[in-house]
């Protein structure tokens, strides 16, 4: 993927050019953030693409295609490409899809239910300034919650212990009263998530229970006894969790929506992104293979000729198994959640005696959801996107946030900082949805190639940002990915949502190994 001359930092710009081609010709502008792309061939609805003209120039000629193969895919009535969109598995990291008829591996993607989740404490900023006092924050959470591939909470001192028997009732339960008390997890916390649990495909646990039984029986035991101890840790690549200064905006909106939510003007939050670890990806990764086996035995053309674009009609038995290992795995990303936050709020009261904390929400990017769209259930699938409901939407009227809209967290990098928002009614025309974060500009080679290490340090230096290891990923570094403020703007200017509160990174937790090899 070539990338855009664009300034990164004050220290470092990118000289490689960006192949724009004939692709970019496809976006037709309508308004400062927002655009479309026709069908192939004109056939339906075109698609929406948000961002402005700098964001726009990230978009490589490959994403482009990608996103117009997920239109043309059967079943698809609606195509969103947000700001942050690059290349993906099948379909771009980075949009939205719904289709009232078929359900989609790839564009929910390998990590099911990746997620972001935040949790407020009443601690003052001023009472982490102290270098210390971080690293003693830094310590106490590393010794709850593991980072890197393949650990999990045998590999720390003060983890949890979950046996087989809670994992069971995890992944087919959720975050059930009795899963929550086993573990830890205050059970009031349940009302602050997106969806709390996931059912199968006809509505019911003992469907999953079933499905998982199955597994088991044909040999995945011992795997899943591994994977279920996976539960409370982040996993590598770019997931992080980060202490945040909270600094609410001075909006009339903004601050009634920041009481709603639980945010403390100057008070730590603490930011969590991961998913449903190696048990997701087990799932996923099994759901392509039986899928493609079944598109080769019956000799069904891929869309375009991607096998990641494979599919199941809703209602027959492989679309239903999709479903139930989806919700499976839905399930494992929420409990994980769960469990880092209570493993978090642990660590705080261990250095700062008596501390106390609420989660605000837990809401998810990496899903299918059953929703309304055009007057008619669809299936919206979302992949590097998250759900943005405003206030006043018919699927919040029991929830605290009717009034607000639910808070959406959207990740920017530790230098820059990340948001909360709230989506406004504009947010209908990109199927109530916005991105996930910034985005990738460079791939993990390209960026360890072209950024320089020392220079990434000493950022984190200068904005008094500490990390658990001695080197931060160079891979993961900021400027790996988009300009945040050019994001954010798009947001802004399509009249998706507003910003609520600002967020700046104190401190970060990210799988540190490779850095300090």
């Amino acid at each position: 993927m070539s990338t855009p001359t664009r300034l990164l930092s004050t220290k470092f710009t990118l000289t490689t050019p960006f192949q724009l081609n004939f692709m970019h010709k496809m976006i037709h502008t309508t308004g400062p953030s927002t655009a479309f792309i026709p069908a192939p061939e004109s056939k339906g609805k075109p698609i929406t693409v948000i961002g402005n003209d700098a964001i726009r120039e990230t978009f490589c000629d490959t994403t482009i295609k990608q996103i117009q193969n997920c239109r043309s895919a059967p079943g698809v009535t609606e195509v969103v490409l947000n700001p942050d969109a690059h290349l993906g598995y099948g379909a771009p990291i980075g949009c939205v899809m719904a289709s009232p008829t078929h359900i989609y591996p790839g564009p929910v993607g390998v990590d099911i239910k990746c997620s972001m989740s935040l949790l407020q404490t009443d601690v003052h900023d001023d009472k982490i300034a102290d270098k210390r006092i971080r690293r003693d924050l830094i310590k106490a959470i590393c010794e709850r919650t593991p980072t890197g591939a393949g650990k999990g909470q045998r590999s720390v001192k003060k983890g949890r212990k979950v046996t087989l028997e809670i994992g069971r009732k995890a992944v087919t339960e959720g975050a059930s009263p009795e899963v929550c008390e086993a573990l830890g997890i205050p059970p009031e916390w349940a009302d602050r998530c997106e969806d709390h649990a996931h059912y199968a495909h006809d509505g019911t646990v003992s469907s999953l229970e079933a499905r998982l039984d199955k597994m088991l029986h044909a040999g995945y035991h011992s795997r899943f006894q591994n994977k279920i101890e996976q539960l409370g840790s982040y996993g590598g690549g770019n997931h992080f969790g980060e202490a945040e200064k909270v600094t609410i905006n001075g909006t009339q909106e903004a601050q009634r929506a920041a009481e709603v939510f639980g945010l403390k003007n100057n008070h730590i939050a603490f930011l969590s992104h991961c998913g449903s670890r190696g048990f997701g990806n087990d799932l996923a990764q099994r759901q392509f293979k039986d899928l493609e086996a079944h598109f080769e035995k019956w000799n069904i053309p891929y869309p375009n000729g991607d096998k990641k674009l494979v599919y199941a009609p809703l209602g027959t038995p492989e679309g239903n198994a999709y479903l139930d290992d989806m919700a499976l795995g839905a399930n494992f990303a929420t409990v994980n959640h769960l469990l880092i936050n209570a493993l978090i709020l642990e660590a705080f009261q261990e250095v700062i005696p008596g501390t106390t904390g609420d989660l605000v929400y837990f809401i998810s990017h990496n899903i299918a959801r059953e929703e309304i769209v055009n007057n008619i259930p669809q299936w919206v699938h979302r992949k590097g996107a998250t759900r943005a409901f405003p206030g006043g939407h018919f699927a919040l009227k029991d929830t605290p946030f009717y009034k607000t809209g639910h808070p959406i967290l959207l990740p920017g990098n530790p230098r820059d900082g990340s948001v909360v928002m709230a989506a406004l009614p504009g947010a209908e025309k990109s199927c109530y949805s916005v991105n996930h974060g910034a985005g990738r500009i460079l791939g993990r080679k390209a960026a360890a190639r072209a950024l320089d290490q020392s220079t990434v340090d000493q950022e984190f230096d200068t904005h008094d940002i500490l990390f658990n290891g001695r080197k931060y990923p160079i891979d993961e570094a900021p400027d790996a990915y988009k300009d945040f403020n050019q994001v954010l703007a798009s947001v802004e200017e399509a009249e998706l949502a507003h910003q609520v509160a600002h967020l700046a990174a104190r401190f970060v937790i990210k799988d540190s190994s490779a850095a300090d090899d």
